[in-house]
């Protein structure tokens, strides 16, 4: 039976689309709307945006979950360090978690605020003072500068294994033939699944 080599091309497909928004929404967040005043008028086509982003990648995010669970995936991949190895799978996991949990402390803080009739439905009604009164969007900042340090760990993971490794792990991440010929011992072992 042929191993597979790569992840399946429409995860592959929403693993990099998800990292370009995840990447987007975190910069607007952190760079565009932190430090703009809730009276600046431009702040309400920010929250657009950034909560239109929130709920795409929380869409996306739930279908590349569908599709990694559902799909065959290459052999996980193994640095030479069990430690290392045994943080891998937590940290994958980890960005669902992370990307689930800030998608529902900015949706709380959003009901909670009465964005939606501000922001969609242009009801011209002024935006709360400052968001930092409600706890999900205090929440929703920790999780923010949680899900970059998981970010910048999984950069340093590929540059290890891209770089100082060279097991072209990255490759396993792209688009291309997905399987890898049978191993002597699997074929050996379907065999004799077979001749039961």
């Amino acid at each position: 039976m042929p191993r597979a080599s790569r992840y399946n091309p429409l995860l592959v497909a929403f693993h990099w689309l998800l990292a370009f928004m995840i990447i987007a929404a975190l910069t607007l967040g952190f760079f565009g709307l932190a430090p703009m005043p809730n009276a600046d008028p431009q702040k309400i086509d920010g929250l657009r945006a950034h909560m239109t982003g929130g709920i795409l990648i929380f869409s996306l995010m739930a279908i590349r979950l569908v599709v990694r669970m559902s799909t065959t995936r290459p052999a996980a991949a193994t640095t030479g360090y069990p430690l290392l190895d045994r943080i891998a799978p937590i940290t994958h996991y980890g960005f669902y978690i992370l990307v689930f949990a800030m998608a529902a402390t900015g949706l709380t803080t959003a009901l909670l605020a009465g964005l939606f009739p501000i922001v969609f439905g242009h009801s011209g009604s002024a935006l709360p003072r400052t968001f930092l009164i409600y706890p999900t969007r205090v929440a929703h900042g920790i999780i923010a500068f949680t899900l970059v340090g998981l970010i910048a760990l999984h950069l340093l993971a590929v540059v290890f294994h891209q770089f100082i490794k060279g097991d072209g792990l990255l490759r396993r991440m792209w688009f291309g033939k997905r399987t890898l010929p049978a191993t002597s011992e699997e074929v050996e072992v379907s065999l004799r699944r077979r001749d039961a």
